[in-house]
């Protein structure tokens, strides 16, 4: 009787789940944090999954206005899941707000940075640099973590819309 009053509590209602959770399978794989020596605390995991969201946004955005919606989809999963994991670090009413403000940014600044690397108008080490590490990385780790991107980018390209909207990464 009350179903359409907690029908978007559940991810199963949420169009970006899907590829959101096959992200974040992709930002939990060992070796990022292995042999890409990004450091495995809350930063660094934050790292690699906005990097992968913002390249995953950044191929979405290539299929007009349904990629676009899609992205969008993507984003609002994206907020959701930040802002439940934010609470669940005890993190309360007055500073949610800027926090996930700050994240989202965070968000958009990669994707920003991965346009201009797909476009040409940065180069591929660059961006992985920028949008994984704090620091400089050893060049091995650097070397390791764009090679993965660009093959994540290769595999995101080969995909249509609806494969990707369904999580489907491979």
């Amino acid at each position: 009787m009350l179903d359409f009053l907690f029908r978007r509590l559940t991810a199963a209602d949420w169009p970006g789940a899907p590829l959101f959770d096959a992200i974040s399978g992709e930002a939990r794989r060992p070796h990022w944090y292995v042999e890409g020596k990004i450091p495995d605390t809350l930063d660094g995991r934050f790292a690699v999954l906005a990097t992968i969201l913002g390249l995953t946004m950044v191929r979405l955005e290539q299929d007009g206005d349904a990629g676009n919606a899609a992205s969008v989809a993507l984003t609002e999963r994206f907020i959701e899941v930040m802002e439940s994991e934010h609470r669940e670090l005890g993190m309360g009413d007055p500073t949610l707000g800027k926090t996930m403000r700050r994240l989202v940014g965070s968000l958009a600044r990669r994707a920003e940075l991965w346009r201009s690397a797909i476009d040409g108008k940065r180069e591929w080490i660059e961006a992985t640099r920028e949008s994984l590490y704090k620091d400089a990385p050893p060049a091995d780790a650097i070397e390791h973590c764009a090679g993965e991107l660009k093959r994540l980018w290769n595999t995101l390209e080969s995909l249509p819309l609806d494969d990707l909207k369904q999580g489907k990464l491979q």
